[in-house]
C-alpha cells in the first residue's frame, strides 16, 4: 500500500526534504514559485537575483511591500517566503548568476535548478552551467496571458539553444541621429539623449547630426556656412551635449531649439540624404508658441496615458520634463548622473510622445500567468525527483481555450539538436567576416560574448603554435585588441579554440574571410544561426518569444516536427524579434496558420500531444508555436 505525506507519496516527501534546488529570479514567475516550493515541502532552497525591488514590481510579486522598494528581490523573499514555512532552509544571494564564483560545482550541488529570468544572456549561461553540471533544467517564461514551461536535460532533451532565436535589434548611428523613419527609432534616440543631458555620457550613443554618414556626400565648407544661422541662434558651439546644457542652465527652450530647430537646419544641408527621403521640419518653440491654440477648458477624457497629445502638447511636456529632470540632478550633486528608468514618470514623459506611439507592443506582466506558470515547473520538478523523466512535457499557456476548451496544451520533449553549437558532443561553428576590419576585441565582445553567450573567452589560434589570441587574465592580451584577425595571420580557413572555463564550454570557430558583408553587418553565423534565423514566408507575420516580461529575452525553445499534417499552430505576431529593449513582448494577433519550417521552409506540424490522441483530419487543436 502507498504511504501518503498530504498528497504526496511518502518516497517523493521524503525526497523534498533532503533535495536541494536553486531558483534563479526572484521577479514576477520567482515569488510565485518560492511560495509553491515550500507549501509544497521543499525544504531546501537557493535562490538568486541581481535586482531590486521596485514600486512598479507591487502589482504582482506579492512576497514584497511598499516598505522594501529599494531592496535586495532575493533577500525580502526569503523572508517572505519563510514566514509560510519557518522550518525551510534557504539562502538568498543578492547577485549575478553569471558571477564566475557560481561555477559548475556550485551548480552540482543542487538535484534541480529552476530558471525564473527575464533576459537571454543569463538564460543561456544557466543553459550550459546545467549542461555542464548533468543537471535538470526546468525553464520558462511569460508574456502578458501566454505561457510556456520546459525541462532541460543533458542528452535527452533539445538544450535552450537548440533552436534558433531572434537577436535582439541594433540600428546603426547614422539612422538614430540622421535619417530616423520608425518610431523605435525617434525612442532609441530619445533614450540616448537623456544620458547624454542628464546621465552617463557615451561616445557611441550621441545624438548630433553624424557627418560621417557615409549616405551623405556633401561639402563641409559649404554646409558650415549654410548652418552659420542657426548656430548663431542660442550661441551654440558644438561641444559636448551635456557641458553646453549645463552652461544653459538646462533652459528647456533653448535645448528644444537646438534639438529640433539648429540640428534639423544643420541635416538640411546635407543634400544627398533627402533625395530619396521626405525631409525634416524644424520646430521653432516662439512661432509654436505663438501659432498654439488656446488650451481646452475641459478636462481631457480618459487616463494621462489614454490621452492624445497634439504638437504644442509635446512641447510642453518636454519643457516639464526637461525642468523636473535637471532639479532631480542639481539635488544629487554637481558630478550626479540620472539613469533612464521606465517606471520613473519624468523619465518616460522626457519620450512619451514616442512610446506613446508604440504603446500597442507593450504586453503587461500578468499576476495570474505568472501564478499558473510557477505551478507547472513544480508539477514538472515533481515529476524530475520521481524519476519519471520521461513523462516531462513542454506546457503552452494559451490566451484563449481551444475547441477542446483548454487553455493549457502539453507536448512531447525534442531530442537535442544535431546542429547545436552548445550542447553537440563538439560545438563548432563557421564565423563569415573580413579579417581586415574584425578587431580582436570585436571577436570578443561582438561574437563571443555576445552572440555566442561567453563570459570570459580564451582563444587560442590552431597554426601549429597555439598561439593566443585572447585571455581571460586580464591585461594579458590587452594589447591585442584594436589590432586586426590579419594581422596575426588569420585568413580564410583559419580555426580557432575558443574556452570558457566557467562555463566549462570549447567552441571551434572556423574563419570565412569575406569583403561581402552587407551594410552595418560585422559578421555572419553560417548556418543555422540565431541572429541570422531565416524569414518568414511573406503570408506571414513575424512571430513572437515568450519572455517573463521581456521582449529582449528569448523563449524556451520549441518543436519544428510532429506527426500530423493536418494541425494547425496558433502563431503569436509581433512587428519585431526582444525585448528589449529592454522591452515588453508583443501580441497583435493570432490567427490559425501552418508553421513553417525554420531550416527548410516547408511547412512542419507540431508535436503530439500527450492529453489525447490526435483524431484523423482535426484541424481544431491549437498550440503556440514559438520561434
Amino acid at each position: 500500500m502507498v504511504q501518503l505525506v498530504g498528497s504526496l507519496r511518502k518516497e517523493l516527501a521524503d525526497s523534498l526534504n533532503t533535495c536541494k534546488v536553486l531558483v534563479v529570479g526572484a521577479g514576477g514567475i520567482g515569488c510565485e514559485l518560492l511560495k509553491n516550493l515550500v507549501l509544497t515541502g521543499f525544504k531546501n532552497i537557493e535562490v538568486i537575483d541581481l535586482d531590486t525591488i521596485d514600486v512598479s514590481n507591487l502589482n504582482r510579486q506579492f512576497l514584497f511591500q511598499k516598505k522594501h522598494v529599494g531592496k535586495s528581490k532575493a533577500q525580502v523573499a526569503k523572508e517572505s517566503v519563510l514566514q509560510f514555512c519557518p522550518s525551510a532552509n534557504i539562502t538568498a544571494y543578492h547577485d549575478s548568476i553569471m558571477n564566475p564564483d557560481y561555477n559548475v560545482e556550485f551548480f552540482r550541488k543542487f538535484m534541480l535548478v529552476m530558471n525564473a529570468l527575464d533576459n537571454r544572456a543569463a538564460r543561456n549561461h544557466v543553459n550550459r552551467m546545467c549542461l555542464a553540471a548533468d543537471i535538470p533544467l526546468i525553464e520558462s517564461g511569460t508574456a502578458g496571458y501566454l505561457g510556456q514551461v520546459t525541462v532541460i536535460k543533458k542528452g535527452l532533451t533539445e538544450c535552450y539553444e537548440c533552436q534558433p532565436k531572434p537577436a535582439q535589434k541594433t540600428f546603426p548611428g547614422c539612422t538614430i541621429r540622421n535619417t530616423p523613419s520608425e518610431p523605435i527609432h525617434c525612442i532609441v534616440w530619445a533614450k540616448y539623449l537623456f544620458n547624454q543631458l542628464f546621465g552617463e555620457e557615451d561616445a557611441d550613443q550621441e545624438v548630433s547630426p553624424d557627418t560621417a554618414d557615409p549616405e551623405a556626400a556633401w561639402n563641409p565648407e559649404e554646409a558650415a556656412a549654410r548652418a552659420s544661422a542657426s548656430e548663431k541662434d542660442g550661441d551654440i558651439k558644438r561641444v559636448s551635449t551635456k557641458v553646453w546644457a549645463r552652461s544653459s542652465g538646462y533652459d528647456p527652450i533653448k535645448l528644444f531649439n537646438k534639438f529640433f530647430k539648429d540640428d534639423i537646419m544643420y541635416l538640411l544641408t546635407m543634400d544627398k540624404l533627402w533625395k530619396k527621403r521626405k525631409a525634416p521640419t524644424p520646430l521653432d518653440w516662439k512661432q509654436l508658441e505663438n501659432k498654439a491654440a488656446p488650451p481646452e477648458q475641459s478636462p481631457a477624457a480618459g487616463l494621462k496615458d489614454q490621452q492624445v497629445l497634439g504638437l504644442w502638447s509635446c512641447c510642453q511636456l518636454f519643457k516639464h520634463s526637461v525642468e523636473t529632470l535637471s532639479s532631480e540632478l542639481q539635488e544629487k550633486g554637481d558630478k550626479a548622473e540620472l539613469v533612464w528608468d521606465k517606471d520613473d514618470p519624468a523619465a518616460m514623459d522626457f519620450s512619451r510622445f514616442d512610446v506613446k506611439s508604440m504603446a500597442g507592443n507593450i504586453i503587461p506582466a500578468i499576476a495570474t500567468t505568472n501564478a499558473v506558470i510557477a505551478g507547472l515547473i513544480v508539477l514538472e520538478g515533481l515529476k524530475i525527483l520521481s524519476g519519471e523523466l520521461e513523462s516531462c512535457r513542454t506546457i503552452f499557456l494559451n490566451k484563449c481555450p481551444n475547441v477542446r476548451k483548454k487553455l493549457l496544451v502539453p507536448c512531447v520533449l525534442d531530442p537535442p539538436s544535431k546542429n547545436c553549437y552548445v550542447c553537440v558532443s563538439k560545438p563548432e561553428v563557421t564565423v563569415k567576416l573580413n579579417v581586415h576590419k574584425t578587431t580582436v576585441l570585436s571577436l570578443q565582445d561582438r561574437i563571443l560574448k555576445e552572440r555566442f553567450g561567453m563570459v570570459a573567452p580564451d582563444v587560442q589560434i590552431e597554426d601549429g603554435k597555439g598561439t593566443i589570441l585572447i585571455s581571460s587574465e586580464e591585461g594579458e592580451t590587452e594589447a591585442n585588441n584594436n589590432k586586426y584577425l590579419s594581422d596575426f595571420g588569420i585568413r580564410n580557413g583559419s580555426r580557432l579554440q575558443s574556452d570558457d572555463f566557467l562555463q566549462d564550454y570549447t567552441l571551434l570557430i572556423n574563419v570565412l574571410h569575406t569583403e561581402e558583408l552587407e551594410r552595418d553587418v560585422e559578421f555572419e553565423v553560417v548556418g543555422e544561426a540565431p541572429d541570422k534565423a531565416p524569414p518568414p514566408p511573406s503570408n506571414q507575420e513575424e512571430t513572437n518569444s515568450i519572455t517573463n516580461g521581456n521582449k529582449d529575452s528569448a523563449q524556451p525553445s520549441t518543436s519544428s516536427k510532429a506527426p500530423s499534417d493536418d494541425d494547425d499552430l496558433m502563431i503569436v505576431d509581433s512587428d519585431e524579434e526582444e525585448g528589449a529593449p529592454s522591452s515588453s513582448a508583443t501580441v497583435t494577433s493570432a490567427t490559425k496558420r501552418k508553421h513553417s519550417d525554420l531550416e527548410s521552409g516547408e511547412s512542419s506540424t507540431k508535436r503530439p500531444r500527450t492529453d489525447q490522441p490526435a483524431a484523423s483530419g482535426d484541424e481544431d487543436d491549437d498550440i503556440i508555436a514559438l520561434d
